[in-house]
């Protein structure tokens, strides 16, 4: 059984291509532009709402069969195609020329997959199957999701500031770690989900010292 590597990769600026314009490659193009990527679609056919994304400039529309020609210069390719002979062939170039390609439906033909994900600001939950069951993978975000609320988004850019001051105050990187690890377990979050900017700042200035600040409570 292949292992995938995890990875989270800034795709800005990136061109990236989706072939085929159905409901599948549409969800695939949203995600592509919602990281910020070029996108570039090409199929004879296209959904309305890619329609609309190419008609705003968002993205680019070809409204052709997939080339080979289309494929060079792509930072990734996705295939969503209706047709699985013509998804293999589009994989194969890829793969032979040392790109990146997901099928849809067809880990076999990947060389990465596409998690279900949970978005919190700048966290991120990814969850896969190794392409076993994405109908799973499903499932499970919908569970975390109860969990993982948009609280979390609050508290992960407190988290930041705190790594930003630790890191102009604090020299040796194994005593920023330690405090690191002692913010996920104090009370920032709570502070951090009711919007309690003062005790933030006086949680962070604690932990960053060691000490409390005077009228800290």
């Amino acid at each position: 059984m292949r292992k995938f590597y995890p990875m989270m990769v800034d795709l800005t600026g990136k061109r990236c291509l989706v072939v085929g314009g159905g409901v599948v490659a549409e969800r695939k193009v949203g995600l592509l532009v919602e990281c910020g990527a070029k996108v570039e679609v090409v199929s004879p056919k296209a959904t309305a709402r890619l329609t609309a994304l190419a008609s705003s400039g968002r993205i680019r529309l070809r409204r052709r069969p997939v080339r080979a020609a289309h494929l060079p210069g792509a930072f990734l390719v996705v295939v969503a195609t209706d047709d699985p002979r013509v998804n293999r062939e589009v994989a194969e170039r890829v793969r032979n020329a040392g790109g990146l390609v997901n099928v849809a439906d067809d880990p076999a033909a990947c060389s990465f997959l596409v998690p279900s994900v949970i978005r919190r600001g700048d966290l991120t939950v990814a969850i896969s199957t190794g392409g076993g069951s994405p109908a799973l993978a499903r499932k499970l975000r919908q569970r975390l999701e109860q969990t993982v609320g948009p609280e979390y988004e609050a508290f992960v850019a407190v988290l930041r500031l705190l790594r930003e001051r630790a890191r102009r105050a604090i020299a040796d990187p194994e005593d920023r770690q330690a405090i690191y690890r002692r913010a996920v377990d104090s009370d920032l979050f709570e502070a951090a989900a009711r919007g309690d900017s003062a005790r933030v700042a006086a949680r962070i200035e604690e932990l960053v010292t060691g000490l409390p600040r005077p009228g800290a409570g």
